[in-house]
């Protein structure tokens, strides 16, 4: 991803158009009219309909990302590659999340996402910086990224089987010596995110670009701060032991470990029978600190917007994004990103 010495780059604030850069969002109702959607992938989209019409804010560039939130049901919609037509709109991908729901997409399913993750659940918002707290984990990209994948990332669309390349879902950590004294008190709210919940690869796209949302209002000092972080202040994170279930997004407790309990005064020793076996611990005591490396674990089958087959078993493991749905690219350079997501 470039190597140490490349900076993070907020993939999002005042672009000098209309719209700035980030990827939008609407919160609609249940009123809103719904459409079918033709799509390119239709064989791993969720067919819909979509609250999907002409007053739907889509992405800039070649994305064409369209993210809606239906707030009377808490279901979110999100389009990739999205055109709206009265005669008929289509995508190039679709995805439909409940999100009441922790369930994952069918293991090699892409989404809106190349991961196969919701989009909107890692996005940066202007409300919850402003707030004091992103309690999730960001989206994040590479320019090339290994033909695996992690949970709960669910589908892979690498440029080769290379274990020197992020596969999707890989989490990266702000490493928690990182001072960040002296930055500005929004700069410090993310970075708070980055030190707790890292960033997840999610699309191929420039090196260390992490997504908001797009929308007036994010300081331009703020941006400028966080390009100052390099690459080599973060560290990839294995928590693969965390994961419940392979095919949910929930993750194993760990509030009964989280503190130790004060020792108490030491008793007389009761008599024990020596036939008593001794009771293993129910609950498996995590290592102080996570491992910077990736270990392996399973991927699943290809999809056809994959650059090649996905092969034998093999990846790395992260833990999951936090989805902060019940709230509801690039800072202040004047060039879209370019996709570089592989396309069949």
């Amino acid at each position: 991803m470039g190597g140490t010495g490349r900076h993070l780059h907020p993939d999002f604030g005042e672009s000098g158009e209309a719209m700035p850069y980030g990827i939008p969002y609407t919160v609609v109702s249940s009123s809103h009219q719904k459409v079918t959607v033709d799509f390119q992938y239709a064989d791993e989209s969720d067919a819909g309909p979509y609250p999907f019409g002409p007053d739907t804010p889509i992405e800039g560039g070649s994305d064409r990302h369209a993210i809606m939130i239906d707030k009377s049901t808490c279901t979110l919609y999100e389009l990739y590659a999205a055109n709206y037509s009265s005669g008929g709109s289509t995508a190039g991908s679709g995805a439909i999340w409940n999100l009441r729901s922790n369930k994952l997409r069918p293991a090699g399913w892409t989404s809106a996402d190349a991961a196969g993750l919701p989009i909107f659940a890692g996005l940066v918002r202007l409300d919850e910086v402003k707030a004091g707290k992103v309690d999730h984990a960001i989206r994040v990209t590479a320019s090339a990224t290994d033909r695996t994948y992690l949970w709960p990332a669910r589908h892979q669309a690498g440029a080769a089987r290379n274990a020197n390349l992020p596969p999707m879902g890989a989490r990266f950590r702000l490493k928690r010596g990182f001072s960040t004294t002296g930055f500005r008190s929004d700069t410090r709210v993310i970075l708070a995110a980055m030190k707790r919940y890292g960033m997840i690869v999610a699309d191929n796209g420039s090196d260390w670009f992490f997504t908001g949302t797009a929308e007036h209002g994010w300081s331009n000092d703020m941006l400028d701060e966080l390009k100052s972080i390099p690459a080599g202040a973060f560290e990839a994170v294995d928590e693969s032991s965390l994961m419940a279930d392979r095919n949910s997004g929930r993750v194993r407790s760990t509030g009964a470990v989280a503190a130790k309990p004060k020792p108490k005064p030491a008793a007389a020793p009761k008599p024990t029978s020596p036939s008593t076996p001794t009771r293993p611990s129910a609950t498996p005591t995590p290592t102080p600190s996570p491992t910077p490396t990736l270990s392996q674990t399973a991927t699943a089958s290809p999809s056809p917007r994959a650059a090649a087959p996905v092969p034998e078993e093999g990846g790395r493991s992260w833990i999951v994004i936090a989805a902060a749905a019940g709230a509801v690219l690039s800072g202040l350079f004047l060039a879209r990103r370019r996709s570089m997501r592989p396309r069949a």
